[in-house]
């Protein structure tokens, strides 16, 4: 039927949506290997407002553990910096007058644990929107046989297909998970 096959087309795209956060999130997560989006929540003041470091700046990984910001125009340099340090993103950034490089450094067991503690915690946010997805279109379903629309047998179909969705989300998530805690304890 049309409209279940909606319903499941709704369930997976919400719960893509999900991963999408969850991939987001844990992009955030530092790992002690340097990346760019690293300096993606930094704003900088430039020209009067603020802007993203990307659009005053060429951000490159000359190397595993450092960034490089060159910026296009060399009087935006302190004002770069600054927004680094007031980004508070842990970060410190070295200054030799035309580039602008970060160290990236390396994560004590300590900082790796919290990380991974970080990581769990964000992939359970991520599986509980998932099941939220799940228990919101079991609702429609199950109101749709209340209506008389589909029969009770279409209704358990349906219920079953969508918790196979929600188990192929979650094992994505799961897997998601496992990669980030492996960088994360990679030294």
């Amino acid at each position: 039927m049309k409209m279940i096959e909606d319903l499941y087309r709704q369930a997976r795209e919400k719960m893509k949506k999900a991963l999408e956060f969850l991939e987001g999130e844990f992009s955030k997560l530092r790992t002690g290997k340097a990346s760019v989006t690293l300096v993606d929540p930094v704003k900088v003041s430039a020209y009067g407002t603020e802007m993203p470091l990307k659009q005053v700046a060429s951000v490159t990984l000359p190397d595993a553990k450092t960034i490089a910001i060159q910026p296009w125009d060399k009087n935006l340099i302190p004002a770069i910096e600054k927004a680094i340090l007031a980004a508070n993103i842990g970060l410190t950034p070295i200054n030799d007058g035309k580039i602008i490089r970060i160290n990236i450094p390396q994560l004590t067991e300590e900082r790796r644990k919290d990380l991974v503690r970080v990581a769990h915690k964000i992939a359970e946010e991520a599986r509980i929107s998932i099941r939220n997805v799940r228990r919101h279109i079991n609702d429609e379903i199950k109101k749709l046989e209340k209506d008389h629309t589909i029969s009770e047998d279409e209704k358990f179909k349906a219920i079953d297909k969508v918790q196979e969705i929600t188990d192929e989300y979650i094992k994505k998530v799961d897997e998601l998970l496992k990669e980030k805690e492996k960088e994360i304890k990679e030294i």
